[in-house]
């Protein structure tokens, strides 16, 4: 609707109003987490936690009104079916941009719950968004480095411990858990560095995806494989994907969703057997091979869909 003015104008209204989208909610989830503290029953806690989530869904359906303000976004999505808002899921996927957090919560809050995250710990200090997120009951991570346990090998195994223990609020709630299992945003300079054998994905890691298995595998009703791609976006350009989205010079997403059976991760096994470690490595490859496909066919329906139109 605003396609008639400059990008960077564009850009301008649309940062402003996902800051006062983002602080108002955000601000709204905080202040119930902090009453949620002094509410002595269960049957309360919970009642509140209900109602903060449909805040955060509120603040995902806001986005996707900021984001049909600034260009009239087309949505190509396959896989939607058969997700159920009462389920657990864990989901993983490619990691393109700034605005894919945004993007996945808009076009998934009303077929699964609210996306959740595993933080770091130093992430709660972030204004609005570390104190939302944690009335939210995300899980903040304060991982044991390798050279802590090799001090102390008594730690082994208190990270899990403490995940576990997070991650028992997610019992009462039908919880969805996201990993961007690439740890990083994809760029063309840190997909040749990384000598990256896929042609528009960076390498995946496996920890990750194997530490939440471990925590609460068993909880998780279907794993949901997520490839998303701005199929229009300029992946060279200086700005960024982010930026090109809230210039409005975005016009079409598009996303993929493959559900599949939770792998069984045995936390014991996985962090003491290299052998099991690079088995479930190589389940993850295929997976990335596969997604890899799915964008090369992505980009050649877009592209086909150009060329028709010329």
């Amino acid at each position: 609707m605003l396609g008639f003015l400059p990008g960077p104008i564009i850009f301008f209204i649309s940062s402003c109003l996902l800051i006062i989208n983002t602080s108002l909610w955000a601000g709204l989830i905080s202040i119930g987490g902090i009453i949620k503290l002094f509410i002595p029953f269960k049957a309360g806690r919970n009642a509140l936690t209900h109602l903060m989530n449909r805040f955060m869904w509120a603040w995902a359906t806001c986005n996707g009104g900021i984001l049909h303000l600034i260009a009239n976004v087309e949505w190509d999505v396959e896989g939607l079916e058969d997700l159920d808002e009462q389920g657990w899921y864990l989901l993983i996927s490619n990691h393109v941009s700034g605005f894919d957090i945004a993007a996945q919560t808009y076009l998934l809050r009303n077929h699964i719950p609210m996306l959740k995250f595993f933080l770091k710990k130093e992430l709660i200090f972030v204004p609005f968004l570390g104190l939302g997120c944690w009335a939210l009951d995300m899980p903040f991570m304060d991982r044991t480095s390798p050279k802590k346990l090799k001090k102390n090998p008594k730690l082994k195994g208190k990270d899990l411990q403490t995940t576990r223990k997070a991650c028992e609020k997610f019992k009462h709630f039908p919880t969805s858990i996201i990993n961007y299992v690439e740890g990083s945003r994809f760029t063309p300079d840190k997909h040749k560095r990384q000598q990256s054998p896929y042609k528009h994905l960076l390498r995946p890691k496996a920890g990750g995806i194997a530490f939440t298995l471990s925590a609460m595998g068993e909880q998780f009703t279907g794993l949901l494989n997520m490839t998303l791609a701005y199929p229009d976006a300029d992946l060279n350009a200086k700005e960024g994907v982010l930026y090109q989205v809230m210039s409005g010079r975005v016009k079409k997403i598009m996303v993929r969703i493959e559900q599949m059976p939770v792998p069984k991760v045995d936390a014991e096994v996985y962090f003491s057997s290299p052998e099991t470690r690079v088995e479930f490595q190589r389940w993850l490859n295929q997976v990335w091979i596969e997604k890899d496909q799915i964008l090369d066919d992505v980009f050649l329906k877009h592209n086909n869909e150009i060329s028709s139109k010329k």
